[in-house]
């Protein structure tokens, strides 16, 4: 979303400086440079350029114009094609946690949506999960995103989502940031339509305890105690980080995100980079034994600040538990 902005502001300011400059030339006066011109086609504004140039007359005659913007549209277009194919590819990723529960429950994980946009309504998104007849759908943090903040999407993908089975949620670091009256705002709408907050709470489903973490308790978390070891603890936290504050939950499996993959996985070293600016993360994607504790790290949905996913395409995580 980031990156569809950037270009779309790119691209506009091309073209309206083309025109601008196109009027200066017939009025004989101070000119907008042509190294200008050229930068903004170079920048990511050639589609708007070559718009320009089309609509305004200006520039056709010019090689350096008439060569080089067309290569641009060319590479950008190029450039655009990857990225979306990189960053709204759904793919979904299975994995098994034997917990000891007495049959297979089917749990959706979505971790960072981070407001993107997969169809409207989140049509694309909400099907693939469809298609997955889960019997939970869980949250794990930064539905919403900081920066770019849509209370729409967030409330159209939970919409969508408790049509389909129960809901949870727990917030993630994105959230904490937010002007938390309207956040709160946001949280009372989608209670209403029957999510259900998990922020430093649990619910005993019976077989099983299904308990949630606020990404802002992380460092001192005191909200409960940990579990007895009679049923099987599933918590769901934003951050893998905190392993050590798991285990001492006595927690079996636990569902995080957060890391974004790494951002951009490299074959053959992982991913490569992580929210906190940390080179090669251990805990970036998969599930992983702790000494027993499952950790499945989803590679989440959106992106925040760096706005493009290269061999990390976003993921939706089923969870077949036993």
């Amino acid at each position: 979303m980031v990156l569809v902005i950037y270009l779309v502001i790119m691209n506009l300011l091309a073209f309206v400086v083309y025109g601008v400059d196109k009027q200066k030339a017939r009025k004989h006066e101070w000119r907008v440079p042509e190294a200008t011109l050229i930068l903004l086609a170079v920048l990511g504004g050639s589609f708007g350029a070559g718009l320009g140039m089309l609509c305004w007359h200006h520039k056709t005659r010019k090689p350096k114009f008439t060569v080089t913007v067309p290569v641009f549209v060319a590479l950008w277009a190029v450039f655009c094609g990857f990225c979306l194919y990189q960053n709204y590819h759904l793919t979904v990723t299975e994995y098994e946690a034997k917990i000891g529960l007495g049959h297979e429950m089917t749990i959706v994980q979505i971790s960072d949506l981070h407001n993107q946009f997969f169809g409207f309504g989140e049509s694309a998104l909400l099907r693939k999960i469809a298609e997955e007849e889960p019997d939970l759908i869980v949250v794990t943090g930064d539905v919403l995103d900081s920066f770019h903040v849509s209370y729409k999407i967030a409330e159209d993908f939970f919409a969508g989502a408790v049509k389909i089975c129960p809901v949870y949620y727990i917030t993630g670091n994105h959230e904490v940031r937010l002007d938390q009256e309207k956040f709160g705002e946001f949280l009372d709408g989608i209670r209403e339509m029957g999510v259900i907050f998990l922020d430093d709470a649990y619910e005993d489903k019976g077989e099983y305890v299904l308990a949630g973490i606020a990404d802002a308790s992380l460092p001192a978390f005191h909200a409960y105690g940990a579990f007895e070891e009679e049923k099987p603890v599933i918590l769901l936290a934003h951050e893998p980080g905190y392993v050590a504050l798991y285990q001492r939950l006595r927690a079996d499996l636990v569902l995080t995100g957060h890391v974004h993959g790494g951002q951009i996985i490299l074959p053959g070293k992982g991913g490569l980079l992580s929210p906190e600016i940390s080179f090669f993360p251990e805990y970036y994607e998969g599930i992983h034994d702790i000494n027993g504790m499952k950790m499945v790290v989803s590679r989440g949905l959106g992106n925040s600040v760096l706005p493009v996913r290269i061999n990390n395409y976003p993921e939706i995580v089923v969870i077949k538990v036993r």
